[in-house]
């Protein structure tokens, strides 16, 4: 039976997440799709993903918002995890900046309604070279659209309860690899800066360029990366 990989995806998305992924992947590992929890708590959250996994122990994958949620997760339960990876996301709590913009966003909803994404807005995320990728952009469109207004308000209103789990992180005793793009202006790099090479099980890995929809805009590497921390 093949050794599995457990993936908890960004805001707004779902196990599509994985379409370009999962066929460089599934030969050797397979992909477990794990739904974020409609909950406005982090530990009602995790306990949630605990109680439906299986597995004593497991690989943990996060992506963006997945990232913290998987980050708390291992701090939570140390003793469930083996390794975790992180990408285009960091363990980071919210500025009081960006609570002030996404609760603008949530009273701009409330007023004029749900409209999803904006191809515009995507493409302003991704990297040039995707820019004329429709299929991309029509993937992103739809997760969104389908996942609607209730599970938008429930995690943007849970990431706005985001605290910091850098020192939690650097104090388990577990691998963990960070993979990033190096222009991502979604992604905290200050939090980045907190794991230093003095951290001997956490390893940071970057690829120069704008994306943040990694696992859809570079499966490629992305799962060269996979393939490595999973060996390790």
């Amino acid at each position: 039976m093949k050794e599995k990989i457990y993936c908890i995806p960004g805001l707004m998305c779902d196990e599509r997440l994985w379409l370009r992924i999962e066929p460089l992947l599934n030969h050797k590992y397979t992909i477990v799709h794990i739904t974020i929890p409609m909950v406005s708590d982090f530990d009602e959250m995790v306990e949630s993903i605990h109680d439906i996994i299986e597995d004593e122990k497991i690989n943990l994958f996060g992506f963006s918002f997945g990232a913290y949620i998987s980050s708390y997760f291992a701090v939570k339960y140390p003793h469930r995890v083996t390794k975790l990876f992180l990408n285009a996301g960091t363990p980071s709590k919210m500025t009081q900046e960006e609570i002030i913009k996404r609760n603008m966003m949530i009273e701009k909803m409330d007023s004029f309604g749900f409209r999803g994404i904006s191809s515009k807005k995507i493409i302003s995320l991704l990297e040039k070279s995707n820019h004329q990728d429709e299929e991309l952009v029509q993937i992103i469109q739809d997760m969104y659209a389908d996942s609607g207004k209730e599970v938008y308000l429930s995690q943007m209103k849970t990431i706005n309860n985001r605290i910091a789990l850098e020192e939690q992180l650097i104090n388990l005793n577990i691998p963990i690899t960070f993979f990033y793009s190096t222009e991502d202006r979604l992604l905290n790099y200050k939090s980045l800066e907190k794991f230093t090479n003095n951290h001997t099980h956490i390893t940071k890995v970057s690829r120069i360029g704008t994306s943040h929809t990694i696992p859809l805009e570079m499966p490629e590497k992305l799962s060269y990366e996979i393939l490595k921390w999973m060996q390790n």
